[in-house]
């Protein structure tokens, strides 16, 4: 969801930024894009790790969403191509669902806000599966959901543990970079990079046309 659906990871890496500032803490850019797709447990424990345990990480985190919701009132916007994929997952009738470290309101938050709550099958959030991302859970989780075994389910991810988690389920997975380029390691766990949403409506595309023609 995050980073591939909305462009919230920008929202968020300035809301820790604007945290830290307001708190006189001296976090390092660099420190905090490593919670780019992370789990805020984990992620947690690494700033812990930066800063030292007189960090008061949880009143810190609690600022950082208080940051997050007033940038998100404004500037919640959709990534280019979201509604074009939706509709041409419901044009091919091609069930889908979303698998985020997210809570559950969070998700229908976001979602009620560009009316697309009812363009998903299923949301699978936090809460929902023993391990998060970079364990396969939340996708082998998805699938099930579905009804869809995982090697015939296309995950699409802008996050290097999104990306290890969706592999790890046993998913053709395609990256569509956000704040972070794909490294020789996760594109060796991709069927594809691609640019935007755009592209993965082609490929979809192409991949129908091909199966009718075929």
């Amino acid at each position: 969801m995050d980073g591939l659906i909305f462009d919230t990871e920008t929202l968020y890496q300035e809301a820790f930024l604007v945290a830290a500032t307001a708190g006189g803490h001296d976090l390092p850019a660099t420190v905090i894009q490593r919670t780019i797709g992370v789990p805020w447990a984990r992620s947690r424990l690494m700033l812990l790790e930066h800063m030292g345990s007189n960090f008061p990480v949880d009143h810190y985190f609690t600022q950082v969403i208080g940051h997050f919701e007033s940038l998100a009132a404004t500037q919640l916007r959709l990534k280019p191509g979201v509604v074009e994929l939706l509709d041409l997952l419901d044009r091919l009738a091609i069930p889908r669902c979303i698998a985020t470290s997210s809570a559950h309101a969070t998700v229908q938050s976001h979602l009620t806000v560009h009316r697309l709550t009812d363009r998903f099958h299923t949301v699978v959030g936090h809460g929902d599966y023993a391990a998060s991302k970079p364990a396969p859970d939340p996708f082998l989780t998805a699938a099930k959901r579905l009804g869809v075994a995982p090697a015939l389910c296309l995950a699409l991810e802008d996050s290097h543990n999104g990306v290890r988690s969706a592999s790890a389920a046993g998913m053709m997975t395609v990256m569509v970079p956000d704040l972070l380029g794909a490294t020789p390691e996760i594109r060796s766990l991709c069927a594809g990079v691609v640019d935007d949403l755009h592209a993965v409506c082609a490929l979809i595309q192409a991949a129908s046309t091909s199966a009718i023609a075929g």
